[in-house]
């Protein structure tokens, strides 16, 4: 048994794995104290599984947090995990497209392998927490907001790329009597938008696997689809492809 520990700044993934099929995974938050959460989770799918630390083959850790976890048996970059995870799920991935709460990331693929990626983890404006932020704004939660786009395509542009900034056109938006949805259908291109804009020599090709929290608000997935003009996969929990790839890391 192999086992997979993701740390990132918004959540923590603890997957299990026998080699050939994916056994158990807890996903939580980060919280204030990622390192105390990973450590609680772990602990929790041991028990529930009837294991000890002693049982395990690896514990890889990976993600922003990977050096903190105390019980990894060897760690490894979060490029390298998302990689091995998607390929394990979808073996014929050019490219994949991760926006997690606070780090988007582009990764080209060749053989399985990754050959080039970009990435953004200094700036809010296109990942989850920008989206969020809009939520909270026009009252939308997360959770309606694949829903609340669904009928429609007419859109608004959000001209700003800084989150904060971008704070003061949706309310401006808003104000100006644009529908809640046409503003939050432009936030997702300006997300979209933002995230491909990465890509740089990296490229975005088909296959495209689009994983990480996101991936699961449909109405961004429509927006890449929308702006690379590629049909987009989803992993069936796009969350802990992570995970999963460090669980198979060699």
């Amino acid at each position: 048994m192999r086992c997979g520990v993701d740390i990132g700044a918004r959540s923590v993934e603890v997957l299990l794995h026998d080699g050939t099929r994916t056994v158990d995974v807890i996903i939580g938050d980060s919280l204030r104290d990622p390192r105390g959460n990973a450590e609680a989770m772990f602990r929790q799918i041991l028990e529930r599984n009837g294991l000890t630390k002693e049982d395990l083959a690896s514990i890889v850790a990976t993600g922003y947090g990977r050096n903190y976890f105390g019980h990894a048996t060897r760690t490894c970059s979060e490029i390298i995990c998302h990689a091995r995870g998607v390929f394990h799920l979808h073996p014929d991935t050019v490219t994949i497209i991760d926006i997690g709460g606070q780090d988007s990331k582009i990764i080209r693929l060749e053989n399985g392998k990754p050959v080039d990626f970009s990435m953004n983890d200094r700036c809010a404006a296109g990942t989850g927490r920008f989206i969020e932020m809009a939520g909270d704004i026009l009252g939308i939660p997360l959770e309606k907001m694949g829903e609340a786009t669904r009928d429609g395509d007419d859109t608004v542009e959000i001209s700003t790329m800084c989150a904060v900034f971008a704070e003061s056109e949706i309310i401006g938006l808003l104000q100006g009597g644009i529908p809640r949805e046409r503003i939050l259908r432009g936030v997702f291109r300006s997300v979209a938008a933002r995230t491909l804009g990465m890509a740089g020599g990296a490229g975005v090709a088909a296959p495209l696997v689009f994983t990480g929290g996101v991936a699961r608000n449909m109405g961004v997935v429509r927006a890449v689809e929308a702006e690379t003009g590629l049909r987009v996969v989803v992993p069936p929990e796009p969350r802990i492809t992570g995970a999963l790839g460090a669980a198979l890391i060699d």
